[in-house]
């Protein structure tokens, strides 16, 4: 199982297939070259390359895209359901799966 650093300064990387429990290579601009998966990870979507505390900011690209809204242990999916985007102030509104709002009502 594979996962993408693109900045030495990011905190999460990228899967590059779907990631489950287990051990995971790092590519790209990697600090660590290999990492435990704790939880399994979405192809495309990112993983945790250390322990991220609530509040902290979400570096990817060398930037900060988002805030964690809770802890995030080291080899976790990092997604909606445990961060906010700084781009996007609905996307903590989204279900983390189907991106589908969960803010609105459909009758």
């Amino acid at each position: 199982m594979t996962a993408f650093q693109i900045d030495f300064s990011d905190n999460v990387a990228t899967a590059l297939e779907p990631l489950n429990r287990g051990t995971v290579v790092v590519r790209g601009d990697a600090l660590i070259k290999n990492m435990q998966a704790v939880t399994d990870v979405p192809v495309g979507h990112k993983i945790a390359l250390r322990d991220i505390k609530a509040g902290e900011e979400i570096v990817k690209y060398g930037v900060v895209i988002g805030r964690a809204t809770e802890d995030i242990p080291s080899g976790s999916w990092v997604h909606l359901h445990n961060i906010k985007s700084i781009y996007d102030e609905r996307s903590s509104h989204l279900d983390a799966v189907t991106g589908t709002p969960k803010d609105t009502r459909y009758e």
